[in-house]
């Protein structure tokens, strides 16, 4: 309405002027460059009024509402208990800390942890990502730096609060290594106004001001953000171990009718790898089958789904012809057969129903969050891998492009055998090897492997076929109902 008001008696004042005989032509042209730059500048984003983009809110997240982060709260926590507590920390002089940096993989719950930090400190919570700093016109991302701090002063005294937490996320954007983008300074003016932004946070400012940035590419940040007096903690954000897992899905179904037969545990135990963003998934995934097939509680087998869902993807309508379900059933059933043998109970489902990109699966039960892996583990994980292939190749004479994604993994397996030195070459320099050297030394690796898998599904060869039949017949076939069908056939 201002705008238009303004307009108006503007166009007025001009047509007065030229009533009246005036050359109103220099007017139209400073009238004009002054439109431009208000829409263009102002209300495009070129520069933006402080605090456009900020999200302000006060978040009732607690970390009681976060589970499988224990470490990572307590260190947090301990952190931010200097700014709870400010005055017991300056009749012991110490300073208060002036950023925290949360680092771990995406959908670990750094976000979640920032705003739980602002409820523990009953602090005004203010959250940006790093990528509305940067902008290709000069000073533009400086000038959102002194905005943001200048807002989150205001905000907290608005709300009568003695502190503020600036959360930006996306770091990594913000606080690249300087000279990295060498044709685009502008980067470069934005890191350094933030270090000096962060260097001016003195303990005897009203209020008081604490930085948490989270990223998932730690190594791309600037040195200089990373030393003491500015993000004084780095706290580890990792994926949730066993137990973690399980919290997070008692947190998530509590809103959710479960049924009584099920079982949690064995889901966390399902789900190694999986983060907090997985499992809150999972279990809505899970809801939604349950919703599907009209049941008023939510049952194992629709978590189970769910878990196949997230690692996955949804059931493709498209179906395999009767030659490609027998491959697709001879391949799965080699892959199970073989880790059976080698690690007995490990299989969880075989399917041969198109899900995702893949025409079947066999899931396996995860080692109990194990993060050391002898050589015998891996091999054993490399011969699983192959075993599709050669089934494939002992049975129908051929093999086929579903092999592709098992190659990639037992390769991924091999680098990690040649990397830990347990190949012949011994303890090595990978960066040194030409490729030449390391084409070879992967060639022997699998051919051995490959040989061994031969021998053991050639002893089972009919085992397999009665597999591949029964999984041809009945598409999944569940780990429990495998072992009982191979139990009797012993």
């Amino acid at each position: 309405m201002i705008r238009d008001v303004a307009l108006g008696a503007a166009a007025g004042f001009l047509i007065y002027l030229f009533a009246m005989g005036y050359n109103i032509v220099p007017l139209l042209f400073i009238v004009g460059g002054a439109y431009f730059i208000w829409r263009v500048v102002i209300e495009r984003g070129m520069v933006r009024s402080p605090g456009k983009g900020v999200v302000v809110s006060s978040t009732p997240v607690t970390f009681d509402d976060i589970g499988g982060q224990a470490t990572a709260k307590k260190e947090l926590q301990e952190g931010l208990d200097f700014l709870r507590h400010s005055d017991r920390m300056k009749e012991l002089g110490i300073r208060p800390l002036k950023g925290i940096l949360l680092l771990g993989p995406p959908g670990t719950g750094k976000t979640l942890l920032a705003k739980a930090a602002a409820r523990y400190t009953n602090s005004a919570f203010l959250a940006v990502s790093g990528s509305e700093f940067v902008q290709m016109y000069a000073g533009v991302g400086a000038e959102r730096v002194r905005s943001l701090f200048k807002r989150a002063r205001e905000v907290a005294r608005k709300e009568k609060k003695h502190s503020a937490i600036i959360f930006i996320d996306e770091m990594d954007i913000l606080g690249g290594k300087r000279g990295s983008n060498i044709s685009h300074h502008e980067y470069d003016q934005t890191l350094n106004q933030l270090l000096v932004e962060m260097d001016g946070l003195g303990s005897d400012q009203n209020p008081q001001i604490l930085v948490i940035g989270a990223t998932n590419r730690a190594e791309a940040l600037d040195a200089a953000l990373l030393r003491p007096g500015r993000f004084d903690r780095q706290v580890n954000v990792d994926l949730p171990d066993k137990e973690g897992r399980l919290a997070i899905l008692q947190i998530h179904t509590k809103n959710k009718p479960l049924a009584e037969d099920v079982d949690l545990e064995q889901i966390a135990h399902e789900t190694f790898g999986f983060s907090g963003a997985h499992l809150e998934s999972l279990t809505n995934e899970a809801a939604i089958f349950a919703l599907r097939e009209k049941s008023k509680v939510i049952v194992q087998k629709h978590l189970r789904e769910a878990v196949e869902k997230v690692m996955l993807g949804e059931k493709l309508d498209r179906r395999p012809t009767a030659d490609e379900l027998w491959r697709v059933a001879v391949h799965e059933g080699g892959h199970a057969l073989l880790a059976e043998t080698v690690k007995p109970n490990s299989v969880a489902q075989i399917s041969i129903r198109s899900r995702g990109h893949a025409l079947g699966f066999v899931r396996h039960y995860p080692d109990d969050d194990l993060y050391l892996y002898t050589q015998e583990m891996l091999e054993q994980q490399i011969m699983v891998a192959l075993a599709g292939a050669v089934a494939e190749h002992m049975i129908l004479g051929t093999r086929s492009t579903g092999n592709a994604g098992d190659y990639e993994h037992a390769l991924s397996m091999v680098e990690r055998i040649l990397a830990s030195g347990m190949s012949t070459l011994g303890i090595i320099d990978l960066s040194r090897l030409n490729d030449g050297q390391r084409q070879k030394i992967t060639r022997e690796i699998l051919a051995e492997l490959e040989q061994k898998t031969r021998v053991v599904l050639e002893e089972k060869k009919e085992t397999l076929l009665a597999v591949a039949k029964i999984l041809q017949e009945e598409e999944t076939v569940s780990g429990d109902a495998l072992r009982e069908f191979l139990h009797k056939v012993a």
